[in-house]
C-alpha cells in the first residue's frame, strides 16, 4: 500500500506525513515538496512502524518517482487562504498524477476544496483518464469539528469520539450544512435555538476561529492533518477489501449515477459536484447516499449553500478550460 503526499513539507503536510508513516496498513510512503521533503522523509524513516519512505523534490523527474505506484494520494500542498495561487498548484499536481499514478485514488486537502476538485477531475478529462469514483474532496474537518462541538454543547467532551454528525454540501462558509438532527447524540431540547445557531455557524466557520487565534500567521493544520488522516486510512480500509465503510466526502456525482441523481433531486439543483456521504470499496465511491430525513431549517441551509457551491465549481472549471495543458 503506497501513500503519497504532494506538499508533504507544509503543515499540514508534515503531521499528515506522520499519522500515515503511524498507520500500520502503509507499506511504502512517498513525499513530494518543493523544499525540504528528503529531510521530513529521513526523520520519519526513523519511526518504528512498517512504512518505508522516501522524500522527493522537483529535480531529477521528483514527482514522477513519488507518484510512481501509488495507491492513494494525499494533496494538502498549497498556502493558506490563497485561492488562485493554489489552483495554479493542484493543476500542475494533478497533472503529474494524471501521467504517472492516473489510477490512484486522489483526495484533495486544497483549499478550496470547492473548486480544486473539480480543477483535478477537468485535468483528468483533458488527459482522457477521468473516473469520478477515484477523485475525492475531503471534509472530513467539519465532521470532526461537529463532532466536537457537539460533545461540548451536550456537556460531555469524552464523546467526541463517538458523536457522529453527517456534515454535507461543500466545504466553505456556507456551504457546510450539519445534519445536527442526524447526530448519534441529540442535543439537549433544553439548548436555546440561539446556541444552535452558534453552533451551526462555529461548524462552518470553524477555521476562522483558527485563523484569529494564531493571530493570522497560520491557520488549521493539525486539525486538518488529523482529519485528513482520518480519510484516508478509511480509503486505505475500504482498498484493502474492507466492507461498509462510509463517509462524507466532496465528490463528482457521476460516481454512483443512480445515488447521484437522487441526490440532485433532494437538493433541488443539477449540480455536478455535493458533499454526501459516500459507501467506499475497492474501487473507489460504491453508493452515495441521500441525506435522509432533514428538517426545514436544514432544508434552508442546503438551499443556502447551492449558489456558493455553483460559482466555486464554475471557477475551478474555468480555471482548467483556460489553461493549456
Amino acid at each position: 500500500m503506497k501513500a503519497v503526499v504532494l506538499g508533504a513539507a507544509g503543515g499540514i503536510g508534515q503531521p499528515l506525513s506522520l499519522l500515515l508513516k503511524s498507520n500500520p496498513l502503509v507499506t511504502e510512503l512517498g513525499l513530494y515538496d518543493i523544499v525540504n521533503a528528503p529531510g521530513v522523509a529521513v526523520d520519519l524513516s526513523h519511526i518504528a512502524t512498517p512504512a518505508k519512505v522516501e522524500g522527493y523534490l522537483p529535480p531529477d523527474d521528483g514527482l514522477k518517482k513519488a507518484l510512481t505506484g501509488a495507491n492513494i494520494i494525499v494533496i494538502p500542498a498549497g498556502i493558506p487562504r490563497k485561492p488562485g495561487i493554489n489552483a495554479g498548484i493542484v493543476r500542475d499536481l494533478a497533472v503529474g498524477i494524471a501521467t504517472h499514478a492516473p489510477k490512484a485514488f486522489v483526495l484533495v486537502i486544497s483549499n478550496p476544496v470547492n473548486s480544486t476538485v473539480p480543477i483535478v477531475a477537468e485535468v483528468f478529462k483533458k488527459k482522457g483518464v477521468f473516473d469520478p469514483k477515484r477523485i475525492f474532496g475531503v471534509t472530513t474537518l467539519d465532521v470532526v469539528r461537529a463532532s466536537t462541538f457537539v460533545s461540548e454543547i451536550i456537556g460531555d467532551r469524552s464523546l467526541s469520539t463517538s458523536v457522529t454528525v453527517p456534515v454535507v454540501g461543500g466545504h466553505s462558509g456556507v456551504t457546510i450544512v450539519p445534519l445536527l438532527s442526524q447526530s448519534s447524540h441529540p442535543i439537549p431540547s433544553s439548548v436555546a435555538s440561539s446556541d444552535i445557531d452558534a453552533l451551526i455557524n462555529r461548524i462552518q466557520f470553524g477555521g476562522d476561529e483558527v485563523v484569529k487565534a494564531k493571530d493570522g500567521a497560520g491557520s488549521a493544520t493539525l486539525s486538518m492533518a488529523f482529519a485528513g488522516a482520518e480519510f484516508a486510512g478509511k480509503v486505505i480500509r475500504a482498498l484493502n477489501g474492507e466492507k461498509g465503510i462510509v463517509a462524507p466526502s466532496y465528490v463528482n456525482l457521476a460516481a454512483d449515477k443512480t445515488g447521484g441523481e437522487a441526490l440532485k433531486k433532494e437538493i433541488g439543483k443539477d449540480l455536478e459536484y455535493f458533499s454526501a456521504p459516500v459507501e467506499l470499496g475497492t474501487e473507489g465511491v460504491v453508493k452515495i447516499r441521500s441525506l435522509g430525513k432533514i428538517t426545514e431549517a436544514e432544508q434552508v441551509l442546503v438551499k443556502a449553500a447551492v449558489p456558493d457551491l455553483v460559482s466555486n465549481i464554475d471557477k475551478g472549471v474555468s480555471f482548467v478550460e483556460a489553461a493549456k495543458l
